[in-house]
């Protein structure tokens, strides 16, 4: 079976009608493609089984998690490579077009390929799915049942594998860079004093933390505004780990850590409440009852702060579908949408959007920045949370940096307020009042 790389690139460039960008290292010590290209590296034909049982990015990251692929040399430069090879090129300019494959599936030369797959595969049934991928579930989408299951496959994977990743922050959402000597912790204390004052948090405010994480926001609040704070997560290690930093930093009269359903917070009113990466579980089905839920809770006068990831809207909004690759490893049942279907749902509620501040390249340098810690901390992330996971959380934050980058996704602060029964919204004329330095209690 010598030179299964050069076999591997005849049939990949006869599948995409183009060179392949990448440099091939086969299973059997064979090298062919651009010598200074990253490599990609096949270790055991199992891989290829798996793309023909699932071609495309599936049977790819099967491939990835299980470690039968890998990528040697830089990453950021092979994904961006391999997107703008499968993904991003138009059908006409040679795509994978109906039309095309097609026309692929009657050229007998197709055929020779395959069979010569075939043989390369070796064979056997394909291998079973890493388990690392979720295949069961169960519940209606989106019910608290089934979102309960969700964030438990996503945030219980152990509190020290985070913060290899996130760092002693422990805030797992875009951070807000304000210089250019500024480090991942300056850049997350910088997105949590924002918020803060966007809110015009003051001193015996209530606040409500929606996915509250690791309990990082309510501290700040706590903390520098002097607000009463309550943090709701459905991740029973997330609040767990929140519970002791309250206690340590010697707050526990003034936040409260729940494990609960934001849909089942019943003690409102709030002067204010904040959300930041949490509404991307939503869903579009239950956006308005998340906003119409929210409305509720809030005080009239009282702001809410929407932090979330947006994508770019489809021609076809019927025909968008979640990536599976995210789907089935990252955020079960997860779902993005435009941020002005965000907008819409919002004050569909009631609430009147006063702000919208978009910080989609701040989230390119936040996950640049978590995957170096992650690379930097490799085997400590291997031994807590195994390869597999590791692999995953390596390939998911590399990708998606590079959608930040080229404005693929979003992300998006929305401010806006209830109005009161007057339409008063209380706000400021200008930006600057909330803008300017931050206030401490």
């Amino acid at each position: 079976m010598a030179d299964a790389a050069g076999r591997l690139t005849a049939l990949a460039e006869q599948a995409l009608g183009v060179p392949v960008p990448l440099r091939i290292r086969a299973w059997d010590g064979s090298e062919t493609g651009p010598p200074d290209a990253p490599t990609l590296v096949v270790r055991h034909r199992r891989a290829l089984r798996r793309l023909l049982w699932k071609p495309g990015e599936l049977g790819l990251v099967r491939a990835w998690v299980a470690g039968e692929l890998d990528v040697d040399g830089d990453l950021y430069e092979a994904l961006d490579r391999l997107s703008g090879l499968v993904w991003d090129r138009p059908a006409e300019e040679g795509g994978a077009s109906p039309r095309r494959l097609l026309g692929i599936a009657r050229d007998p030369e197709t055929y020779r390929l395959a069979r010569e797959a075939l043989a390369l595969a070796g064979p056997g049934l394909p291998p079973p799915p890493p388990p690392e991928e979720v295949r069961r579930r169960s519940g209606v989408l989106h019910s608290p049942i089934r979102d309960r299951q969700a964030i438990s496959h996503h945030y219980n994977v152990g509190n020290d594998f985070y913060e290899l990743v996130l760092g002693p922050s422990m805030v797992y959402s875009c951070a807000y860079w304000e210089g250019p000597d500024a480090t991942l912790e300056d850049a997350q204390r910088a997105k949590l004093d924002l918020i803060c004052r966007k809110l015009e948090l003051r001193p015996g405010q209530r606040l409500l933390d929606v996915g509250c994480g690791w309990g990082s926001m309510v501290l700040h609040a706590a903390e520098h505004y002097g607000v009463r704070a309550t943090g709701v997560t459905l991740s029973t290690e997330q609040a767990s780990h929140a519970r002791k930093r309250v206690a340590d930093a010697g707050l526990a009269d003034r936040i409260e850590i729940r494990v609960q359903d934001y849909r089942a917070v019943d003690d409102g009113p709030y002067d204010a409440i904040s959300s930041i990466g949490m509404a991307e579980h939503v869903g579009r089905e239950r956006y308005r009852q998340y906003a119409g839920v929210l409305y509720g809770l809030l005080r009239p006068g009282g702001r809410l702060l929407n932090h979330q990831i947006g994508r770019r809207p489809w021609a076809d909004e019927e025909a968008y579908h979640v990536d599976e690759f995210i789907d089935r490893y990252v955020f079960p049942d997860g779902e993005l949408a435009p941020v002005g279907s965000t907008v819409s749902r919002l004050e569909e509620a009631g609430l009147e959007v006063r702000d919208v501040e978009a910080i989609r390249e701040h989230y390119a340098l936040t996950l640049r920045q978590w995957v170096a810690n992650l690379e930097a901390h490799w085997p400590e992330a291997v031994r807590l949370a195994g390869a597999g996971r590791a692999r995953v959380w390596r390939l998911y934050m590399a990708a998606s940096a590079l959608s930040f980058e080229q404005n693929r996704i979003g992300v998006n602060q929305v401010l806006a307020v209830r109005p009161d029964k007057d339409g008063g919204s209380g706000m400021p004329r200008t930006r600057a009042d909330w803008l300017g330095p931050g206030r401490q209690a």
